[in-house]
């Protein structure tokens, strides 16, 4: 039971009151010429008794949790069970109350109180909530920018009763129209605002109802969907908001309204949203001491932010970049309210570190996202590459095992792929590792890997690189005509991270359905043109040259792997013979001499070799359940 909370008090007053009125006139509806003397002293021997029982029930029921003025049609079935509650318990109450039962209740009484109970307390609130939202006099009052809105759903239904709430001096947005597909809709209002006609019509709309911005209010919409509207608003100059993707509204604890922003790339590249149910499949963190490696990235404070909402009981954040970790700690603690977030500064290529962080918390669960990742530096910079993405990863591995984690799930990249260049090699390897850990006899540990193309607004990722250029003025740099990449949103691509990870057998790879490629040159001119210019007029595009280990198109898996599906859509399990572990043991430690001596020259070599020479091993594994 939750009493009312002093700001709230007066609810109970006021049910009190509303009670009493519905018992006093039960009895006067009751009897045409006026309520009999016997009856009159029923009513004041038990009104008084009648009111406390009922509000005593509202309480139990939870009637004073939530504001008045955002009652909703949940809140109107728990008034009616609250009520049919209380009136059962009173009218026992007051059957029993006279032993001899000289003067019994009149069930019409009964009933009349029921009805009139129930139509008063759900009254008051609606007449509450319908004062506070009332339209201004007159009709719509623009007071705001007026906005033209595409989506008459749920979302859109929020957002025209968010800022009619809203409207007044001050207020950003006054709604004037709805555009919605579904022709059973046309015409019909929302909230006193019209349903105009269907997204095809939105140049006719535009040109008659001259809104000053129009706004996308379908959160599941298709990027191509987007990208449509998009471009029927910039051909007739009306700037296009946008309400975030799901993934998005979920992660924020605000309004509708307060999330509307401009439309990025990220809205129109094209790819169908990804449908995860992460309460349903990550169980298996809850309760648990998960430890995130990266914690301070893209990936890692991603993963971060998804676990501490799934219920885990401790989160420990490692990462060697000390601001980017003060960030992610005081975000989980300061606005997410997740305390039990522990950051530690270390190097998890720290053996003796890691040791003393897995001997201390005994993390049940272990995401590795940590990695040097940028091609182009990691060519210039191999040997780090080796110590941070390899040895690393074959340390944190290591101790995982000797302190019987139960799960352990690697990120790993498309660019492991057939690679090329030393990151590809060196990510190749950390998949191997994985691999050969889970298949050993004498490990308890699940390990998975998770392969993954691009994450659209990661450090250093391209569409950061594309509109600081276009901030600049251009030009923008795009190195080959035809390149194309894979891309996906961290938060879609972390969710999936955490489902394979649910998923996770021994020593299997993942690999993440990331959509149809994009073409580089097409996502540079689209972000130039959601920035009011025009590729070409306005900003430049430059052909510059593929960059040192760079490839023309990605992959998500080879021709000597097998794609399975998974209970997942979206996930795939990609199986191959094994690296035979044994062989990929004295490789480590082969590498890990060459990084110590600093032979540059002999590492990049011996590391091509490894990959170019694996020993495989055609195991049968076994299942662990």
């Amino acid at each position: 039971m939750t009493l009312p909370t002093r700001h709230r008090l007066w609810q109970p007053v006021v049910d009190g009151g509303l009670v009493a009125l519905a018992w006093y006139l039960a009895f006067q509806l009751r009897f045409d010429n006026g309520v009999p003397i016997y009856y009159s002293k029923l009513f004041d021997r038990t009104i008084l008794i009648v009111v406390a029982i009922k509000v005593a029930v509202f309480v139990l029921f939870g009637l004073y949790n939530h504001w008045w003025r955002y009652v909703s049609t949940k809140d109107m079935w728990r008034i009616a069970r609250g009520v049919l509650a209380g009136s059962l318990v009173a009218y026992t109450t007051v059957y029993f109350l006279d032993p001899v039962q000289q003067v019994r209740l009149p069930r019409s009484i009964a009933v009349l109180d029921l009805l009139l109970t129930l139509a008063l307390v759900a009254g008051a609130r609606l007449l509450v909530r319908t004062a506070i939202e009332r339209p201004a006099p007159g009709g719509l009052v623009a007071r705001g920018r007026e906005v033209l809105i595409v989506g008459a759903g749920d979302a859109g239904e929020q957002v025209v009763r968010e800022l009619l709430r809203t409207s007044g001096v001050g207020s950003r947005y006054t709604p004037i129209g709805l555009v919605d597909d579904d022709p059973r809709k046309r015409n019909l209002q929302l909230h006193g605002v019209r349903v105009l006609g269907r997204t095809a019509d939105l140049p006719e709309l535009l040109r008659d109802a001259h809104p000053d911005e129009v706004l996308i209010a379908i959160p599941s919409a298709a990027g191509e969907e987007r990208r449509g509207i998009v471009d029927v608003c910039r051909r007739a100059g009306v700037p296009v908001k946008t309400l975030p993707g799901l993934y998005e509204l979920i992660e924020r604890d605000v309004g509708l309204a307060g999330q509307i922003r401009p439309v990025q790339v990220e809205d129109v590249l094209g790819r169908e949203p990804v449908d995860v149910d992460l309460e349903q499949v990550a169980s298996y963190l809850r309760d648990e001491t998960v430890l995130v490696t990266g914690a301070g990235g893209s990936i890692g404070s991603e993963l971060c932010r998804q676990i501490a909402r799934l219920g885990a009981a401790r989160l420990i954040l490692v990462d060697h970049s000390e601001p980017a970790l003060f960030e992610i700690e005081r975000e989980l603690v300061g606005e997410r309210h997740f305390p039990p977030a522990v950051p530690v500064i270390a190097d998890v290529g720290n053996v003796t570190k890691m040791r003393q962080l897995f001997e201390r918390w005994e993390p049940g669960i272990v995401f590795h996202a940590a990695a040097y990742k940028h091609v182009p530096m990691m060519e210039a910079n191999p040997i780090e590459s080796v110590r941070n993405n390899v040895l690393a990863t074959e340390a944190v591995v290591r101790i995982a095992a000797e302190f019987n984690a139960k799960r352990f799930v690697l990120i790993s990249t498309d660019k492991a792929l057939n690679p090329k260049a030393v990151y590809g090699q060196c990510k190749v390897l950390c998949e191997w590792i994985v691999e050969s850990y889970g298949a050993r006899e004498d490990v308890s540990t699940r390990y998975v890997g998770v392969r993954f193309g691009n994450v659209l607004g990661s450090s250093g990722s391209v569409i950061s690189i594309f509109r600081r250029q276009i901030e600049r003025g251009g030009p923008v740099t795009v190195t080959h005509p035809e390149m194309t990449r894979y891309f996906m949103t961290t938060p879609e691509a972390v969710a999936l991270v955490v489902q394979a990870g649910g998923i996770a057998g021994e020593g299997r790879l993942y690999v993440l359905d990331m959509g149809e490629p994009v073409r580089i040159v097409e996502l540079a001119e689209n972000m130039i043109r959601l920035s009011g210019k025009e590729p070409g007029r306005d900003v430049s595009i430059e052909i510059v040259g593929a960059r040192p280990g760079e490839k023309l198109h990605e992959e998500l898996w080879g021709d000597d792997e097998t794609v399975t599906p998974t209970d997942h859509p979206k996930i795939m399990r990609v199986s191959r013979n094994r690296v035979d572990g044994d062989w990929l043991d004295a490789q480590l430690i082969e590498l890990r001499r060459l990084v110590e001596a600093g032979d540059t020259l002999e590492l990049v070599s011996r590391l091509s070799g490894v990959v170019g020479q694996a020993q495989r091993t055609p195991v049968e594994r076994r299942e662990r359940v």
